[in-house]
């Protein structure tokens, strides 16, 4: 398996387009991305577990409640969420998207994300609606991607090689993440195309389980949105034998889509509003997945622990605190902690309690941008990995005025 490029268009038979409709009033941001699919494709889905939920989110469940779906149409700039119209207006974005692709209504996702409350107006995406037919293209996974972000810095997109039954096999994803991120899934929206042919029950199999290790695994400042989608095609295309059981393809499948979740991840977690930093905490020695996992996602969490990552101040008791709190069974007599970045590591707790360590050392390691806090429970064989970034001044910025 290995990393290539191509976005979402690296799998055979995907085509895609983003182009600036109108919702957006910044004309050079684009606002409106189409994947379309050249047949049929299993599909599944993952959503956010808030109880408000963005109306493209019913439409889509209805649509793939099949198992299958051809296209997928995103919208930027406005959430769609608490409209009294919202479901009528993502059924019309389907209804226009279908009319212009010739793919049927029904086999269409649709998602939006924005803003939350206010009425989108479907006039934009009827008017763009030629020209984002127009440009789509094999090679075009870039325009899609910039479409779909909000404020987001940098596009999200990724792709990978893999064999299955001696076939070669394509994966790509892209993916919208920077605010109110904390899933239970995140603003956060991912497509996913592929060219492996698997059915739909084992793919969402394979899509639930990957998530709970990777995007239930994120947490930018602690907020779970209402509009969060992960979403997968797989059209086929790629000629291998149709996974229908659990077998070494599947396991192969599911590590493809592994390597792409973890790029895409990562990718949201460093993008964080207003964030310098990328923190992961790898948890080691848990006496069980839940406990570590529980751990790491708590040490991510912590508005403290962010903020002196944000001062590169090597405040380990914050690490340690979040723990205690964390509702974790765990021997706090036995933790270890250190930091890491490409500067090297230093060792700051040892059994639970502070080592001599050398500040200004720490120091030059919390400045880097990529930063690792390493917890070891020393209680098992269990790891973990949740991701996050620093909490900065611009965060509050950024969202004290989001709507004006």
């Amino acid at each position: 398996m290995e990393y290539i490029n191509g976005g979402v268009c690296a799998p055979k038979g995907f085509k895609a387009s983003g182009i600036h409709c109108g919702i957006r009033k910044n004309k050079t941001k684009r606002d409106l991305a189409l994947i379309v699919s050249d047949c049929k494709a299993s599909a599944a889905a993952i959503y956010t577990l808030n109880l408000v939920k963005g109306a493209p989110i019913y439409v889509t469940k209805d649509n793939i409640s099949d198992g299958t779906a051809q296209a997928m149409i995103c919208n930027s700039g406005n959430a769609n969420t608490c409209n009294a119209d919202g479901v009528e207006i993502a059924t019309k974005m389907c209804e226009i998207t279908a009319a212009a692709t010739g793919v049927a209504a029904k086999d269409v996702i649709v998602a939006s994300t924005g803003v939350i409350g206010q009425p989108l107006d479907i006039t934009p995406i009827a008017d763009g609606m030629h020209q984002l037919v127009s440009e789509l293209g094999y090679d075009n996974s870039t325009n899609a991607a910039e479409a779909i972000m909000t404020t987001d810095t940098a596009k999200k997109e990724f792709a990978v090689s893999f064999t299955l039954g001696g076939k070669e096999c394509r994966m790509g994803g892209i993916a919208k993440g920077s605010g109110m991120i904390h899933p239970n899934m995140a603003t956060m929206l991912v497509f996913i195309t592929t060219d492996a042919a698997i059915s739909p029950e084992l793919l969402h199999k394979a899509l639930y389980s990957d998530a709970q290790k990777s995007f239930n695994m994120i947490s930018i400042d602690g907020d779970t949105s209402t509009n969060d989608m992960v979403s997968v095609m797989a059209n086929g295309m790629a000629g291998n034998e149709t996974i229908t059981e659990e077998n070494e393809d599947f396991e192969a499948f599911k590590k493809a889509l592994a390597m792409i979740t973890e790029k895409l991840c990562r990718a949201i977690a460093k993008d964080g509003e207003g964030a310098t930093k990328l923190v992961e905490c790898f948890v080691s020695g848990g006496k069980d997945w839940h406990t570590a996992k529980t751990v790491a996602k708590s040490v991510i969490c912590s508005s403290l622990f962010k903020a002196a990552m944000f001062g590169a101040d090597a405040n380990w008791g914050r690490v340690l605190c979040a723990i205690g709190y964390s509702g974790a069974d765990v021997d706090v007599t036995k933790i270890d902690v250190s930091f890491t970045s490409e500067k090297g590591t230093i060792e700051v707790c040892k059994d639970g309690a502070g080592v001599p360590f050398s500040e200004e050392k720490a120091k030059e390691i919390l400045l880097c941008d990529e930063i690792k806090v390493n917890v070891n429970l020393n209680d098992g064989d269990s790891t973990a990995v949740a991701r996050g970034c620093d909490l900065t001044y611009d965060y509050v910025k950024i969202n004290g005025d989001y709507r004006t």
